[in-house]
């Protein structure tokens, strides 16, 4: 069998989001209980595609094994991916409904999401190609689709690969998933969940007992915070101004930490691109929209932060 060989493969979230920009976010009082929406539009997003999206901007060959809905979202999604330069052929087709999100966003691009995914919109766990994963230099996981991440993050274990991960809340299955990642990255309010700790130096270093890869936790626009080994370093975000969207911007980060990974960067190296493109992320309007090119976070990085 030729089989070919990808930079990074991601097993996870992919969606329709419906973007609507709004002067002022909404609230349950008489002044702001309806709001006119400024703008509004459709496009692809979810954590993992827009991951890999980045991942596919900056270079790297990507192949994306999400769950789609039999619709057409679902085909949306492929194409868009697929002319993005990211391998589709092994995305599972369920007869759900793709994933959706509502996208909220005020005028100074900070924005709220309610989304829907069906429980049964997941990628069948005995038809994860393992000989696709394992050929991958690096796995990527998230936690929306959790038996699929976690078959798939054992199967890249097994051959040694590493694994990142995208965790943005805890469920009863993350420290099972935690077990087969090597490099997390955290949203900002996980580790002090996990940990019960109220800071995030502190939680870092509870969670090095039983974690002895590299721990990262996004803060967004204050940066990024990693624990290397018995080192604590502190990388903080680039300026943004105007703020457009901030969208995505931490699977963009992801995307970028992945690049810089694979590129073997040293950690404060590899936090500071990731952040740079980040923020250049947040100049764009969407998640996908948002991503920038390997140009682009080069010229962020010569500025000052």
């Amino acid at each position: 069998m030729n089989l070919q060989k990808f930079d990074v493969v991601g097993v996870g979230a992919s969606c329709i989001d419906q973007v609507c920009r709004l002067p002022v976010f909404p609230e349950p009082t008489a002044a702001r209980d309806k709001v006119r929406m400024r703008s509004q539009r459709r496009e692809c997003g979810g954590q993992t595609a827009t991951c890999l999206s980045t991942c596919a901007s900056l270079g790297l060959r990507a192949a994306y094994l999400g769950a789609v809905g039999d619709d057409d979202d679902g085909r949306m999604i492929c194409r868009e991916l697929a002319a993005r330069g990211i391998d589709v052929e092994h995305v599972a087709t369920v007869a759900r409904p793709s994933a959706s999100a509502i996208i909220l966003i005020d005028e100074t691009g900070e924005r709220l999401v309610l989304w829907h995914r069906d429980p049964e919109l997941r990628y069948p766990v005995d038809s994860l190609p393992r000989a696709v994963i394992q050929a991958a230099r690096l796995l990527h996981v998230d936690d929306v689709d959790e038996p699929a991440a976690l078959a798939a993050a054992q199967c890249a274990r097994e051959a040694g690969l590493p694994v990142t991960c995208d965790i943005d809340h805890i469920t009863p299955g993350t420290l099972a998933l935690l077990s087969y990642v090597t490099h997390p990255v955290f949203a900002a309010q996980v580790p002090l969940d996990l940990t019960g700790e109220r800071d995030h130096e502190a939680a870092l270093g509870r969670l090095r007992r039983t974690h002895a890869g590299l721990l990262v936790v996004t803060l967004g626009d204050q940066g990024a915070l990693a624990l290397d080994g018995d080192v604590l370093l502190r990388s903080p975000g680039f300026r943004v101004e105007p703020v457009v969207d901030t969208t995505g911007a931490g699977d963009v980060f992801r995307g970028a930490f992945i690049h810089a990974l694979l590129q073997g960067l040293a950690t404060p190296d590899l936090l500071r691109f990731a952040n740079a493109a980040a923020a250049e992320s947040c100049t764009r309007a969407g998640a996908m929209g948002g991503v920038p090119t390997f140009e682009a976070v080069r010229a962020r990085m010569s500025r000052s932060v």
